[in-house]
């Protein structure tokens, strides 16, 4: 007898749902994975504010919240206090964020106020916006930035009347020095300012224009800064011969401009010491003026005078191997600025009315 064909088996459908169970099953990890990052974050910060802590350095971070879920985490503080023995200081909100997989690069946002006090100096400043970010490394870091815009403030306890000042635009950026930073501690930072009021200056120099600033330095042993007392911390870092390598100093207010390159360091009385060569223009008048302070008005203007002429004649117009880089043209070069034993000396002349105090 003929058998009776055997019924076709239905196709299964699992396979249908493969894709989803995978995915849920990688959401899940994923969640368990991020809020085990969160608790571990949680924990090293507990750990770190106990350590500062028992090194008298104390930080307040109000209504502490960690989120970020899924790819980031973020740390945010309603505000941010630090206080030690010696200094304190206030902020308004902050927040830093990570993402998950690059633990390494972060970004920060602070609010203001701020408010800060170091023995009988005061502070206070406030800014439209002021972001920093950070790019670390197992033996160190790549690379760290801080911009600000419409920073204002003032500064009490440093004189008979407040100094306020103003900016535009501020940048600093830092980075290890390529080659040394192993062997010398060494730093690079770079510091741009532009459209700087500070009317404390404007006497001085003799006009109200906003200035800008450029500052290229070299940090040597600047790996034994930590977040100890400040004269503490200078006081090793003299100590294990740090210094301070000027690149490029450039100041440009109205009309006049100088630049300026060199080396300083702390002598045994904690005070700066080192040498600039400087290149100026339009200067005269403010020899002229500072000199009078010692000499006298006509005398002054006498030695402004002569510094005009002594600064022509040391950059004859097309002299041989003289020529300034494009857009100095109008720089000229000064006698050697000189720091030493707490006096300011301009090539053989020392300049009145300037005592260089310690710095600790």
């Amino acid at each position: 007898m003929a058998q009776s064909p055997t019924p076709a088996r239905s196709p299964s459908r699992k396979g249908l749902f493969l894709p989803y169970i995978l995915l849920g099953t990688l959401v899940v990890a994923w969640s368990a994975g991020w809020f085990y990052i969160r608790h571990r974050a949680a924990s090293e910060m507990d750990a770190w504010l106990a350590r500062e802590q028992a090194a008298g350095r104390t930080w307040t971070c109000a209504d502490r919240s960690i989120t970020g879920y899924p790819f980031r985490i973020e740390l945010r503080c309603a505000a941010l206090a630090f206080a030690r023995t010696d200094s304190r200081f206030t902020l308004g909100p902050v927040t830093a964020v990570v993402q998950v997989y690059q633990p390494r690069q972060g970004i920060l946002e602070v609010g203001g106020p701020f408010h800060v006090e170091q023995g009988d100096l005061t502070a206070d400043a406030d800014w439209t916006a002021l972001k920093g970010s950070f790019h670390g490394a197992s033996d160190g870091f790549v690379r760290a930035s801080l911009v600000a815009d419409g920073a204002k403030g003032s500064v009490h306890g440093a004189g008979e009347a407040p100094i306020a000042f103003a900016t535009q635009h501020l940048e600093l950026h830092a980075r290890p020095t390529p080659g040394r930073f192993e062997s010398d501690g060494a730093v690079d930072t770079s510091l741009r300012v532009t459209r700087i009021q500070l009317p404390l200056a404007d006497a001085a120099l003799g006009n109200t224009d906003p200035a800008d600033l450029a500052l290229d330095t070299t940090i040597n042993r600047a790996t034994t800064l930590q977040t100890g007392p400040v004269a503490q911390e200078l006081d090793a870092w003299r100590q294990a011969g740090g210094s301070l390598n000027l690149t490029l100093l450039s100041l440009a207010k109205g009309e006049r401009r100088l630049q300026a390159k060199g080396s300083l360091d702390l002598d045994a009385a904690h005070r700066p010491q080192g040498q600039l060569e400087l290149r100026a223009a339009g200067v005269e008048a403010l020899v002229a003026q500072v000199m009078g302070q010692r000499f006298g008005a006509e005398k002054g203007a006498l030695l402004g005078n002569l510094v005009g002429q002594l600064l022509n004649r040391r950059n004859p117009a097309g002299a041989e191997g003289s020529a300034p880089a494009q857009g100095d043209a109008a720089l000229k070069a000064l006698p050697p600025l000189r720091l030493a034993e707490g006096r300011l000396m301009l090539g053989p002349f020392p300049i009145p009315s300037v005592q260089l105090p310690p710095l600790y």
